[in-house]
């Protein structure tokens, strides 16, 4: 009976060293797929709405021609693994490249004052993408944060038309290239979540902001818009701001001042 017991044991354990290793192989060659080391711990506590995340942006200190913040963005992210495929027209990649953020130029039509400043998803409150997205894969987190299920989106491009800040991207060519933390793939839409990723490992920052304060310009403020006590609270208490297109009343999670 033991010698049965022991050939089971090592019947079980034979496969397990097996089921590991196929594992292993499966995903060292799946294509695609640039495999990390995750050193941080994931956030064991559940996303609430004890918190709202959001930026704010001192136009005063944001230079024109500076594109550190979307230079940032785009490594934090993979889409400066983006590679146009065979052919293609320069000026028709332009148009079909992914852009989670651009420079935008603002005119006052009564000052003719130029503003130069960063656009991204806004974070809305009351998501427009949401409102028309038919399975649901617009949603917004419980801490503000509007995101895309890849999982979900069918590619519709609804979000994409409902989006007053023409801040969503459509994937129209096969990915040769992506990052384990941001999945990205074709027929999918996407745009600025905040470094999500960096949320969930608690940390305090975004890309975009760390590029702007590396560059000592510090035009970016990232924080809990729900804590009195945070920087970006603070400093809304003190600087005038606005939201872009505040007709639409959005609520939107990104704020600007000098605009």
């Amino acid at each position: 009976m033991k010698d049965d017991h022991q050939a089971i044991t090592d019947g079980i354990d034979q496969g397990r060293r097996y089921f590991l290793i196929a594992g292993a192989t499966a995903a060292a060659v799946a294509p695609a797929v640039l495999l990390q080391t995750v050193t941080a711990a994931s956030q064991a506590t559940p996303v609430t709405s004890d918190v709202r995340w959001g930026l704010l942006i001192d136009t005063a200190k944001c230079m024109e021609g500076c594109t550190a913040c979307i230079d940032a963005c785009c490594h934090e992210n993979g889409l400066d693994l983006q590679r146009p495929p065979g052919g293609e027209a320069t000026s028709k990649w332009a148009g079909q490249q992914a852009v989670w953020m651009r420079k935008i130029k603002l005119q006052d039509n009564q000052t003719g004052r130029v503003t130069s400043l960063p656009m991204m998803c806004q974070h809305c409150e009351e998501p427009p993408c949401m409102d028309v997205c038919p399975t649901g894969a617009s949603f917004k987190r419980a801490d503000g944060i509007v995101m895309v299920d890849r999982h979900l989106c069918i590619g519709c491009r609804y979000c994409m038309m409902a989006c007053p800040y023409k801040a969503r991207s459509f994937i129209h060519q096969e990915m040769h290239g992506q990052l384990t933390r941001v999945p990205r793939g074709k027929g999918c839409v996407e745009s600025c979540n905040l470094c999500v990723h960096r949320r969930d490992h608690g940390e305090d920052s975004t890309a975009c902001v760390d590029a702007c304060a590396a560059e000592g310009h510090h035009a970016i403020i990232f924080g809990d818009l729900k804590n009195p006590e945070s920087r970006i609270s603070q400093t809304l208490r003190e600087l005038p701001s606005r939201q872009i297109r505040e007709d639409l009343t959005l609520n939107t999670g990104v704020r600007y001042s000098g605009v």
